[in-house]
């Protein structure tokens, strides 16, 4: 089968902006969690979150919105835009420069995108706002596509002159896994040359906030410790935003351009639980499934995988689930990777997870490092016999492997390799 690299990055996330400032915060497990501030009134429980650092998309009026130095968007790009797809905008912007492409690489019939988002529900509340109060034709004309869930497609295809196939992905905390997986299948089966995957979400308020309903959020008020997966102490997940693209090509194309890559994508699992629209499998059968899917289809051992990036969001019942699903894998087979969740710096970024961390591992394969899993006072007795490190090890994983879950017991496994 043909092989698979990520040739590129590009990163808008709590932890950093770039590449380099997002492998600086993996080493030295430096997280980005905050007292939000829109969260410190009494009546709102929820105060830690993991916004974007630099931008000011707080207005419903996008002309009011502010970047960071270097950055600038066009006034008839930002009208059909909300926060989420400013921040895949800027990584995407990154991404191609990262990977060395030039406008006929990216604008062609071989070129695809696959994205994940869950809207922006801040603009959508706004726009229904307007219309029922001041009448239909008071919404803005491009409101809607700024706002529902393949926003970041319709803006990425349209501005940057994609041609291949694309697509966008909802299945929740799994989505961004699912774009990659699928952007995987196009390349391996020749149907694409080079494909883009991008997760992002707006991580505000109202992104974030409906989630307390469900009793699924962190109310810590220490953004030190609010995010700590694995802990006994966990109590829910620190909601984060922002945007992460990943460019997957061809080893024609690799070779052909000459560039070097991240790392090898040697295939992924998935699986669904059939058990709750919102809770896993307290055995983790669904996840477990997954990656067995993805180890079989890749022909690659337990024994072999060096590092997990688990889903591991910080709520009791999840985490649980996961380390059960782990043990039952890699147990048997003597195995004992190193695991850790990056959810404890980044926070937890729903459809734009399973990109991020997948851009984490790329980082880690290359540069010879896995990120310590932070926070951790007293771990979970769940989690016994379990490799999961606390500190960061230099050490370079041969093979990695990225696990993500999602409402309705959608799971992902991906695995990762050192290229070659």
């Amino acid at each position: 089968m043909p092989r698979v690299f990520i040739t590129g990055l590009g990163f808008i996330t709590s932890i950093g902006n770039d590449a380099v400032s997002v492998t600086q915060s993996l080493r030295e497990l430096r997280h980005g969690l905050e007292l939000y501030p829109p969260f410190q009134t009494p009546e709102i429980p929820v105060k830690v979150a993991a916004p974007v650092r630099g931008f000011n998309t707080a207005s419903t009026d996008a002309e009011d919105w502010t970047f960071p130095a270097g950055i600038s968007i066009k006034r008839e790009l930002l009208r059909g835009m909300s926060p989420h797809v400013v921040y895949a905008w800027c990584a995407m912007q990154q991404a191609i420069a990262d990977a060395k492409l030039g406008e006929a690489d990216v604008s062609n019939d071989a070129t695809g995108l696959y994205a994940a988002s869950g809207g922006s529900p801040y603009l959508m509340g706004h726009m229904l706002e307007r219309m029922h109060k001041l009448g239909v034709m008071r919404c803005s004309p491009l409101g809607i596509v700024a706002s529902i869930s393949g926003a970041v497609q319709f803006n990425l295809v349209a501005h940057f002159k994609i041609k291949g196939s694309s697509c966008g992905f909802a299945s929740a905390c799994a989505s961004s896994s699912h774009a990659l997986g699928f952007a995987y299948d196009d390349l391996v089966l020749g149907r694409q040359k080079r494909m883009f995957v991008v997760g992002a979400e707006d991580g505000n308020m109202d992104a974030i906030l409906p989630f307390a309903g469900m009793r699924a959020l962190s109310l810590s008020t220490d953004p030190a410790t609010a995010s700590r997966p694995f802990d006994t102490g966990r109590d829910g997940f620190v909601g984060t935003g922002g945007g992460v693209v990943l460019v997957l090509e061809t080893e024609d194309e690799v070779l052909r351009r000459g560039v070097t890559p991240y790392c090898e994508v040697v295939g992924w699992g998935q699986s669904s639980d059939g058990h709750n629209v919102a809770i896993s499998h307290p055995e983790g059968l669904g996840l477990r499934a997954a990656m067995t899917n993805a180890l079989r289809s890749t022909g690659t051992a337990p024994e072999t995988i060096d590092y997990i990036n688990a889903h591991a969001t910080s709520t009791p019942i999840g985490d649980a689930s996961e380390a059960r699903a782990l043990r039952a894998i890699f147990q048997p087979s003597g195995a004992r990777p190193a695991i850790s969740s990056t959810k404890a710096l980044t926070g937890h970024g729903l459809s734009l997870a399973g990109a991020m961390e997948s851009g984490f591992c790329a980082l880690a394969v290359r540069d010879g490092f896995m990120p310590g899993s932070a926070h951790i006072n007293q771990l979970d007795p769940e989690c016994e016999g379990l490799n999961i490190i606390r500190t960061t090890l230099s050490q370079q994983p041969k093979f990695a492997l990225n696990n993500v879950s999602g409402f309705g017991g959608a799971n992902v496994s991906i695995v990762f390799k050192q290229a070659r």
